[in-house]
């Protein structure tokens, strides 16, 4: 699963991780952090204030593919306290290595739904006591969530990110055998016409049915239609 890091990306005003910042500021807490997934590209797509050190320690371990945090909230509906998976070997995993960048246990992540199908999820933690956290998300709980819908419609509604979220990257070759499918060419037919074997060309179909989120080659092909990536003939 690739991870897309949008503090990189050129928005007309980028400007996330300043309001990170702000929102740790206001509600005094340690660190906040946004990750979008895309169901579709299998990518993280995110924005932290995390230590540098940390960022790049987290995904050379690959832990957005089973950080807990990010697994069970992106199965939620409901705000989720991180102190519902304590127990969990994955969250001791990732939180001890964490530890050492100074990043505590004691946080929260919103889930926000987005239009493609993806899924945003805002965090933020805070180094304090299980009494001291209460207190806090009871105070601040509405407010974050408001900044969670904010930070999330900011990210998609940007034109980069639309056009990543919502085209998927499909290679030459499967955008290819994809408009011969839908030209009505039989899979036999696309072999002999790109000189390929039979076996190649269902080798990219499944890749690009993959990306497209589809579970047939039709449905594939009407997806790839409908987002302009191939013509019906």
């Amino acid at each position: 699963m690739s991870v897309v890091d949008l503090s990189k990306l050129a928005y007309p005003e980028n400007n996330l991780r300043s309001f990170l910042d702000s929102v740790c500021e206001t509600h005094e807490l340690d660190y906040a952090a946004y990750a979008g997934m895309n169901p579709i590209a299998q990518s993280v797509h995110g924005v932290v204030n995390y230590p540098d050190a940390w960022q790049t320690r987290y995904v050379e371990q690959g832990f957005q593919t089973r950080d807990p945090v990010l697994t069970t909230a992106a199965r939620s509906i409901a705000p989720v306290d991180w102190q519902r998976m304590r127990g969990d070997e994955a969250f001791k995993t990732v939180f001890r290595e964490a530890h050492d960048f100074g990043i505590a246990e004691q946080g929260l992540t919103i889930p926000v739904r987005g239009p493609f199908g993806d899924v945003g999820l805002f965090s933020v933690t805070r180094n304090c006591s299980d009494d001291e956290w209460s207190k806090l998300k009871s105070k601040i709980l509405g407010e974050l969530q408001n900044a969670a819908v904010h930070l999330h419609d900011h990210v998609v509604h940007s034109h980069e990110l639309t056009r990543v979220l919502s085209h998927p990257s499909l290679s030459s070759r499967e955008v290819e055998i994809l408009q011969w499918i839908a030209a009505g060419k039989t899979q036999q037919d696309v072999a002999d016409i790109l000189n390929i074997s039979n076996r190649t060309v269902e080798v990219h179909l499944r890749s690009g049915r993959s990306k497209l989120g589809a579970l047939t080659t039709s449905q594939a092909v009407g997806r790839a239609i409908g987002l302009g990536l191939v013509y019906p003939l």
